[in-house]
């Protein structure tokens, strides 16, 4: 990686294609992996809260996120303050810059050795399923790493929640670290569009398989293959069979990539609860069905 090499990652949410994030050369090879447009901002992985600091302008509001939520689910963008440790690319031009310390020991071990901040997206090819198993990564932009760590089944499943701590706070991603949990610590969230273009995953077809989405679908017509979810669900693809939102967001992607490999008319995906993780899961099947802006 300090040679400009890319490597498939584990993380708790997702895999993610990782380089070097003050190497302009290696980002521009994540977005040419990923097929990616480089408008998109990547996040900043980090070892730890000090490594963090060297590269972010931190209040009191940041402080109090990381020591709530650190190592975890959780991305916090903040006013860059080392513009070289991330690269403009990987920031997409932009004064702000995307940072988390992830959960996964593989991935906190490869950033410990590194010794400098890793851009790591999630290692599908742009707009498809993020890959949350070593095969899925593999298969997406295994071609385009050096190396690769398998880190067995992600625990999250989902994306980390991103976080705006500009002027006001701001939830731009829902994810595991829900919008209470947030505010339970700095308060009541602002609307998002204000700071939107700061975040990856926001694209309006994002998250997609090659079949088109249908949400909310009580039965799935013939054809369509279909993620249930709850008591009673019926087909191999049941997101979480005692209707548990955390187990639901861990099967979602590879469910998707799944029901997406039997070439159906379409998938149908029953209701999911918007409360709390299900706000988060409902984000990203909206944008899989290319229905958010």
């Amino acid at each position: 990686m300090r040679a400009g090499g890319l490597v498939l990652m584990p993380t708790e949410t997702v895999y993610g294609l990782a380089a070097d994030a003050a190497n302009p050369r290696a980002v521009a090879a994540v977005y040419a992996a990923k097929g990616r447009p480089s408008f998109n901002p990547l996040i900043a992985h980090v070892a730890d809260v000090a490594t963090a600091r060297r590269i972010a302008v931190f209040d009191a509001r940041a402080e109090a996120l990381a020591a709530a939520f650190w190592p975890g689910p959780l991305t916090l963008v903040l006013p860059v303050a080392d513009g070289e440790a991330v690269c403009d690319l990987a920031r997409a031009g932009l004064d702000t810059v995307a940072v988390r310390a992830p959960g996964h020991p593989l991935a906190h071990a490869l950033l410990a050795a590194v010794g400098r901040p890793v851009v790591a997206p999630s290692a599908n090819r742009s707009g498809r399923p993020s890959p949350t198993t070593f095969a899925d990564a593999v298969e997406e932009t295994g071609d385009a790493a050096a190396a690769a760590l398998d880190g067995g089944p992600c625990a999250v499943g989902l994306e980390s929640t991103v976080v705006a701590l500009l002027d006001k706070a701001r939830l731009l991603r829902p994810g595991a670290v829900t919008r209470a949990e947030i505010e339970a610590v700095v308060g009541p969230l602002a609307d998002a569009e204000a700071d939107a273009k700061r975040s990856p995953g926001r694209l309006a077809r994002h998250y997609a398989p090659n079949a088109p989405v249908r949400l909310g679908v009580a039965e799935p017509a013939p054809g369509e293959a279909w993620l249930s979810f709850g008591p009673g669900g019926r087909g191999p693809w049941n997101l979480s069979p005692t209707g548990d939102l955390a187990e639901a967001a861990a099967n979602l992607f590879a469910y998707l990539r799944a029901a997406d490999r039997t070439n159906p008319a379409g998938i149908a995906v029953a209701p999911i609860p918007d409360d709390g993780l299900g706000e988060a899961i409902n984000d990203r099947l909206k944008r899989a069905a290319g229905f958010v802006g």
